[in-house]
Order: structure tokens, then C-alpha cells, then sequence
């Protein structure tokens, strides 16, 4: 336990942002989940509408300070190629 005053409030804040930093990492990994389970259907509307969620919610995290912006574009970029892969075997 933490000695100071100041101390005890880090640790307050701390697990508060992990809490936060968790549901963030959480969306991003399921928001890819649905895409990579999209990718068997062959359907590329869904394929799309997948690919923009995970995009979008790669892009929020980022912006939160969750994720680094470096992190997000290299999954990004990873996704958007299997997504286009699909869709391009599927033509």
C-alpha cells in the first residue's frame, strides 16, 4: 500500500486507465475477430462494412492514446490486405 496521499491517488488513476486501456484493446481485437470470420463468407459488403469497423475503432483507440499510431496503421494495413485478398479470390 502507498505511504502519501499522492501515491494513493496514482494508484487510483492507474487502475482506472488500465480498465480503460482494456476495454479500448478489447473492441480493437474484436472489431478484427468479425472481420477475419467475415473473410470466410466471401460476401464483400460485409467484408467492407467489417473493414471500416475495425478500421474505425483501430483509428479511435489511437486518437485515445490507447494504442500507438504506428500500431494502428500496421494492423490496419494487415487487414486491409486479407480483406482484399478475399474479395479478389472471390471475383
Amino acid at each position: 500500500m502507498p505511504n502519501k496521499k499522492s501515491a494513493e491517488k496514482r494508484v487510483r488513476i492507474s487502475e482506472r486507465n488500465r480498465l480503460y486501456n482494456r476495454f479500448w484493446k478489447s473492441r480493437c481485437k474484436t472489431a478484427a475477430k468479425r472481420l477475419l470470420e467475415s473473410l470466410e463468407g466471401k460476401d464483400p459488403q460485409i467484408i467492407r462494412a467489417r473493414l471500416d469497423e475495425a478500421q474505425s475503432v483501430l483509428d479511435k483507440a489511437a486518437g485515445k492514446g490507447v494504442l500507438h499510431p504506428n500500431t494502428v496503421a500496421r494492423r490496419k494495413s494487415a487487414l486491409t490486405l486479407k480483406a482484399k485478398e478475399a474479395m479478389k479470390a472471390d471475383a
